[in-house]
């Protein structure tokens, strides 16, 4: 499509917008937000080209002769900045997907295609980009490209895209995880900036052991206010606090620094940080670990070292991925089983949920109140939404030969198909996928 067309285009969708859209019905207004996404897809590829060749005619060897540094701009990218009003990140994206689509690298070439399609987004494309990596002697260019295939062809947000590459990344290269999570902590960083009006702007990067740390304590200190997860003691009580709950997490934040700069000696109890490993892969001391609640993989060194210093508590899964145990004898504890649950489900079932087991909530399949039982495999994780879903609309969730499924209520059309839930645990999934 020429750049005269796409302006057309453009212009009559933003006419559109502004007299149709209040009075569309919901089918059309759901059609013209896919129309609208495809057509910023095309002016973003555009957007790219246009980027690319103004970095080419700017090209370092033409010196102040350069379309870029004759306008007096540092850099092609700055130029495009300027030209565009974008931020310093969007225009090197465009600069760079423009040159992707120049000379692709054999392993983005289907995602690249995607790309020129108008099927796939420029940010998917650095998403995957990002999340595959380069090839190695033991991951040829090959896998990558097979591998970014298979992304292109999955319909998932932006974010769990990337977390789907790393994942398939890790798959290829389990022996590269050691070096993967290196690097990432090496990109860790915290800076404080004060600023003009006598605030200190705080800004960095938590590589996902840190992270898991902050993660956990912050969340601590906020659950209650958001509703959940009733991971808490029954007295712990939030009244008439004026805080929002981002001041709660600065002040927790702050207080927690005090306390550690204030004591004699560190508190020598930890955070409890959960770390995820079947056993088959401790005892061959290979393969991969996850922290609870982290995304990224870890090495089974980081794991051998979080058992060393802080213990690790044995989830011990059977063949259906569920906790059969929390290696102690005894009848669990309500906390332990919701613990042990949490690590099994990994957070929320529901379908494209995201939200984290700190977030959520253990719904009985068989109400408690109602004769239910209170085991392991009676109990779910669903975020607050969800789990208001199924006690307020109708929906239930089943156990049906060791998976669970939503199953919606009567007279809802076409969704009357029971929805297979799957667990957000990468190490279950692990565990299922090798059995």
């Amino acid at each position: 499509m020429s750049l005269a067309k796409l302006s057309v285009v453009a212009a009559h969708a933003c006419d559109q917008t502004r007299a149709d859209v209040a009075a569309a019905p919901d089918a059309d207004l759901l059609d013209f937000q896919r129309e609208l996404a495809a057509i910023a897809r095309q002016i973003d590829l555009a957007a790219a080209a246009v980027a690319a060749e103004i970095h080419h005619r700017s090209r370092r060897e033409l010196g102040y002769d350069g379309l870029a540094a004759s306008l007096g701009a540092r850099s092609p990218e700055a130029l495009v900045q300027n030209l565009t009003g974008a931020s310093a990140p969007a225009a090197h994206r465009l600069v760079h997907v423009g040159a992707l689509l120049v000379d692709p690298h054999p392993v983005l070439e289907p995602a690249v295609s995607a790309v020129a399609s108008g099927s796939l987004s420029a940010e998917a494309l650095m998403a995957i980009e990002a999340g595959l990596g380069s090839p190695t002697d033991s991951v040829p260019a090959v896998a990558l490209a097979s591998a970014a295939a298979v992304l292109v062809g999955l319909d998932l947000p932006l974010e769990r895209l990337a977390a789907r590459a790393r994942e398939l990344r890790d798959e290829l290269d389990a022996a590269g995880v050691a070096l993967r999570e290196s690097e990432r902590r090496d990109r860790r960083f915290l800076r404080l900036v004060p600023q003009p009006d006598g605030m200190t702007r705080l800004s960095g990067l938590l590589d996902p052991e840190s992270a898991a740390v902050v993660v956990s304590a912050i969340d601590a200190a906020t659950s209650p206010r958001r509703g959940g997860p009733r991971f808490v003691d029954a007295d712990t009580v939030f009244l008439n606090d004026p805080r929002t709950t981002e001041q709660i997490a600065l002040d927790s934040l702050v207080e927690l620094v005090d306390i550690a700069v204030r004591c004699d000696a560190l508190p020598g109890r930890r955070p409890d940080v959960r770390v995820l490993v079947t056993q088959r892969d401790l005892d061959r001391r290979a393969g991969v670990g996850f922290i609870d609640g982290q995304r990224a993989s870890n090495s089974i060194e980081t794991v051998e070292r979080h058992a060393c210093d802080g213990g690790l508590v044995p989830i011990l899964f059977d063949d259906d991925g569920q906790a059969l145990n929390l290696g102690r004898s005894q009848r669990l504890h309500n906390a332990r089983r919701r613990t042990a649950i949490a690590a099994r489900d990994g957070g929320c079932l529901a379908p494209d949920c995201d939200r984290p087991a700190s977030w959520c909530e253990v719904h009985h399949i068989h109400e408690f109140g109602r004769g239910g039982a209170t085991d392991l495999a009676d109990g779910v994780l669903l975020c607050r939404h969800h789990h208001m879903l199924v006690h307020n609309n109708r929906w239930r969730v089943e156990r049906r030969d060791g998976r669970y499924w939503f199953v919606p209520p009567a007279g809802v059309g076409q969704r009357q198909a029971p929805i297979p839930l799957a667990t957000k645990s990468a190490a279950v999934r692990r565990l299922l996928s090798a059995g």
